[in-house]
């Protein structure tokens, strides 16, 4: 199951991208997925996260009918960013570094979107999602962000 996998909202090009939550496990990306308003949610991963590792979590938290899509920041790491657009990965981050040129050369090869940062997100992995507290702040931006 590639990165395109992901069921990307609906909606007219003009349309708000889903709110970003940035996650570095399971738990959040379940979460996420579950709390996840009618726009859907961006799953951002953690900095440096390796390609597999995101799809792999995505995979085995997938919720049918909830659109989401998922986007890698490769924090400063241009063969990291190489590795994502290979194994499908098109929403990308890399922050801005000698080879930058030649990672977004690739990506506009692949028909991938290529970023120097990451949207604003809220980052799960800094709230208490076993807590109702926690739980209501990841909903509330899902609900209410952008």
């Amino acid at each position: 199951m590639g990165a395109e996998a992901g069921q990307r909202p609906g909606g007219t090009p003009e349309a708000a991208p889903p709110p970003a939550v940035r996650v570095h496990g399971r738990v959040e990306v379940e979460a996420a997925l579950a709390l996840a308003g009618p726009r859907g949610v961006t799953l951002l991963s953690a900095p440096g996260m390796a390609p597999g590792v995101f799809l792999a979590l995505v995979a085995v938290a997938a919720r049918p009918g909830v659109p989401h899509e998922t986007m890698i920041d490769c924090a400063d790491a241009p063969g990291l960013a190489l590795a994502a657009l290979r194994a499908g990965f098109r929403l990308v981050v890399l922050a801005p570094c000698p080879a930058f040129g030649a990672v977004a050369a690739a990506a506009a090869e692949c028909g991938a979107g290529l970023r120097r940062e990451a949207p604003p997100a809220l980052d799960a992995g800094r709230i208490d999602l076993t807590s109702p507290g926690g739980r209501n702040k990841l909903a509330q931006w899902l609900w209410s962000a952008g």
